[in-house]
């Protein structure tokens, strides 16, 4: 199994940002997906979490800002981003059931 984030720029205070994550992995599907992130000497953070329903959660830091959704038929999850904020700094991981991880994507939000 192998998650691939990709998408991560520098980006100033109340722009957008969509990040990807594509699967290698039979029956994505079925999977859980979700993304975490973690802000330079930060434990890492649950952002978000999409069911293989299509049932969505986030946290309270981004709920209203942030936008998680998924394509089977690419094996893709994706997290649209927006009104970003400095706090929003961090590294974003995309997980599989929380037993498979990518290696991240930087998000910088500065002016």
């Amino acid at each position: 199994v192998q998650l691939v984030e990709s998408g991560g720029a520098l980006v100033q205070p109340g722009g957008s940002l969509r990040l990807a994550c594509t699967v290698s992995a039979s029956n994505f599907d079925i999977y859980t997906m979700g993304w975490y992130r973690q802000a330079p000497g930060e434990q890492r953070e649950w952002v978000s979490t999409i069911t293989r329903g299509g049932h969505t959660d986030y946290s309270s830091s981004v709920k209203g800002r942030f936008t998680i959704f998924r394509d089977n038929a690419w094996n893709a999850i994706y997290l649209q981003m927006n009104s970003l904020k400095p706090d929003d700094t961090a590294v974003y991981y995309c997980t599989m059931n929380s037993n498979y991880w990518g290696k991240g994507t930087l998000v910088t939000v500065s002016s």
